[in-house]
């Protein structure tokens, strides 16, 4: 009995440290799996890691390199171009003539001319009704008739009256009266010639005439109407066609404009340039807008109508100044600018003022000294700021 107890006893100790046994090994067998877990999420992580930032790190390197492109400058210099003035204003006869009713008037029976019709001095633009006129006029001719038979047959009976003098039948006396009478007689003749004179002229004044060779702008007058001194202006006319533009320009470029100057007027809605030049520019300046008037002769041309708007371009000398490409020169809300770049090859943004526009580019009014690099292509891909590699190319002028 104690035997078999003592074997129990063993047994049951022996299943118990092999139960320990088994649990630590359970353990072990765990935390080698933790281990190892942690062992491969560390070098994924760093795997990852090296990967990602090894990819940016060359990505930053080709992106900064790719990040400075070359441009295109140009170091323009100074060249001599010509000094323009740019203005604008309307077209204007230069000589406009008002021709008005210069007689008495009446009833309008045609109107010969239009409008842009060509008329010379003297030439009739409308006829006025003269039938009671013309009836005065033969009444007045009448009378010179009337007279001079009146001074005839004076001059007769003095010349009878002259031959019976020698014989004693005529006194001096009726002498004196029948030359008194013959003398009277002349002269009424003389009165009634000059009446009728001053009626021809009169019925010559009823007729609306041009005052002198031109081109007719307007017509106020129309078949029927009865026209009076108080009937106002009935044409315009421009003298001989001569036109004028009254350019507006500031005072500043005002003082810079002699009497002579060449011009180059373009009509509004023509490509068009007729050549001109001023012949007076204003003595005062206005006030409120602070600009003064220049008006330039030009020739007669179909284009310039009176009162339309035109653009005029003055040549007032030379001057030296930066020329750059049209490409080069930008505008915005602020203005017209330029692109430099600068001696650490950083893009700056640089005003300028737009002088003469010429078939070899722009010139630079102010801003420029003619010595910097100007991005002469593509600067509308560009910043201020930005980093670039300049090209110089050789200017053109």
């Amino acid at each position: 009995m104690n035997y078999e107890r003592k074997v129990d006893v063993m047994d049951s100790l022996a299943g118990t440290q092999s139960y320990y046994e088994d649990a630590d090994s359970s353990r072990r067998k765990r935390t080698r799996m933790i281990v190892a877990l942690v062992l491969i999420a560390l070098a994924l992580g760093a795997a990852y890691y090296a990967f990602t930032h090894g990819s940016d790190a060359a990505g930053a390197d080709g992106q900064s390199a790719a990040a400075v492109p070359n441009v295109t400058v140009v170091v323009p210099g100074r060249v001599s171009v010509e000094a323009a003035i740019a203005a604008n204003g309307t077209i204007a006869a230069r000589r406009e003539m008002p021709v008005g009713v210069a007689g008495e008037g009446g009833q309008v029976v045609r109107v010969l001319v239009e409008p842009g019709q060509w008329v010379g001095a003297g030439q009739a633009l409308a006829v006025i009704d003269r039938s009671v006129q013309a009836q005065q006029a033969a009444s007045l001719a009448a009378s010179i008739r009337v007279a001079q038979a009146d001074a005839d047959l004076a001059q007769a009976e003095l010349e009878r009256a002259q031959a019976l003098v020698g014989r004693g039948f005529i006194s001096k006396a009726d002498m004196d009266r029948k030359r008194a009478t013959r003398d009277a007689a002349n002269a009424r003749v003389r009165v009634a010639q000059a009446q009728y004179q001053e009626a021809v002229a009169r019925n010559g004044r009823l007729n609306i005439v041009a005052p002198a060779a031109g081109l007719v702008l307007t017509r106020q007058v129309e078949p029927g109407q009865i026209v009076g001194a108080g009937s106002g202006v009935l044409f315009r006319m421009a003298r001989g066609g001569e036109m004028e533009m009254l350019a507006q320009m500031a005072e500043a470029d005002l003082a810079r404009v002699k009497v002579g100057t060449r011009a180059a007027v373009t009509p509004v809605g023509s490509d068009l340039s007729i050549a001109g030049q001023v012949w007076q520019k204003s003595p005062v300046i206005n006030m409120d807008t602070r600009q003064g008037t220049v008006r330039i002769a030009l020739p007669y041309s179909e284009a310039l109508r009176p009162g339309g708007f035109a653009d005029a371009r003055l040549i007032a000398g030379t001057t030296s100044a930066p020329l750059l490409p049209e490409s080069a020169v930008q505008s915005g809300v602020d203005g017209n600018f330029v692109l430099v770049v600068d001696g650490n090859n950083v893009i700056k943004r640089v005003p300028v003022k737009v002088g003469t526009v010429t078939d070899g580019g722009v010139s630079i009014a102010s801003g420029l000294t003619g010595n910097e690099k100007v991005v002469a292509l593509a600067g509308a891909f560009l910043n201020p700021g930005d980093k670039v590699k300049p090209v110089v190319q050789k200017s053109s002028q």
